[in-house]
């Protein structure tokens, strides 16, 4: 059974702490965002517009640039921040905060040595992903690449919280259109109402121990089950064979979105749609843009649209 260091309860409190420390000495630089709402295909998305994406991307320039020239390649990973460190997940993996967050506690689940973002997600991944969903109901990412919106090329998982601690039902707006996709767990489908190449299926991921079992026993059913239904999916969508790849990297790019209900993996042709450039979390219904000019063009061709551009057809 795989081994962890992150015990039971503790994640979410630690969330708190560091996020608290990590406010106060700014190691935490959160984006402000104003938020539109825009209903398209019966989807109410979140589309918000940070004005503060170009500070980012101008202050990720400038360290890559210290690290040019050096000779260095720019990872902010290897060493990670120590003031945006929240846990020890595995012998394999770390939870940090998300330095540049839109969304409170928005945390990464890192490697600790450097692998590609290119690489397939292996039992490890899911070992430490299923930690983490056990500790609080959250919507978890993955931009397989540079073209599904990957922005560090270490390696990382993300995941945000869907709803306050210790409640329940917390939703992504997407979730609007596979309400009535049979609850089938495990088994591949496609949405219907989604206009674009993409695989799904319901989950029931295992995260107390309601019956008596072991933490330790529940996180690892809970790895296999995630792992199980990310092999599926990838065959599904037409991406089977990428463990052909003799280094073990990915055929093409991809997005994977994951809660403890359901698995949603879409295929990338592109990163952008006139400048606008989407994520995994655009696949949630949720959309980020720099200025009024990029709003522009999410109106006028709508959320589904940009979203369909992106994917492979």
């Amino acid at each position: 059974m795989d081994t962890l260091e992150l015990q039971p309860g503790t994640l979410w409190p630690a969330l708190l702490r560091q996020t608290e420390h990590a406010l106060r000495c700014q190691a935490l630089r959160p984006i402000q965002t104003t938020e539109t709402s825009i209903e398209d295909h019966g989807v109410r998305f979140v589309v918000r517009q940070v004005s503060s994406l170009a500070l980012k991307a101008r202050a990720r320039e400038a360290q890559s640039a210290a690290h040019t020239a050096t000779g260095a390649a720019f990872n902010p990973f290897l060493p990670y921040d120590a003031d945006l460190f929240v846990a020890s997940i595995s012998p394999t993996h770390v939870a940090l905060l998300n330095k540049f967050n839109v969304i409170d506690h928005h945390l990464l689940i890192v490697t600790r040595a450097f692998e590609r973002q290119e690489a397939l997600l292996d039992r490890a991944d899911f070992t430490a992903l299923a930690a983490c969903m056990a500790e609080f109901d959250g919507l978890a990412f993955y931009n397989g690449g540079a073209e599904a919106g990957a922005s560090q090329p270490h390696k990382h998982l993300q995941m945000v919280p869907l709803a306050p601690h210790g409640s329940t039902g917390g939703s992504v707006p997407m979730e609007a259109v596979w309400r009535d996709v049979p609850p089938t767990c495990g088994i591949p489908q496609t949405v219907p109402a989604l206009p674009f190449r993409h695989a799904f299926c319901r989950l029931d991921v295992p995260v107390d121990a309601a019956d008596g079992t072991e933490p330790a026993a529940r996180r690892h059913e809970a790895a296999q089950t995630l792992e199980s239904a990310y092999r599926a999916l990838l065959q599904a969508a037409g991406r089977g064979a990428i463990e052909a790849h003799e280094d073990g990297l990915q055929r093409a790019p991809y997005n994977l979105l994951v809660t403890r209900r359901w698995m949603l993996l879409v295929p990338r042709a592109a990163e952008c749609v006139e400048g606008v450039s989407v994520n995994a979390l655009g696949f949630a219904g949720s959309l980020f843009v720099r200025d009024a000019a990029q709003m522009n063009v999410v109106k006028s061709l709508g959320p589904m649209k940009v979203l369909e551009r992106v994917t492979l057809q």
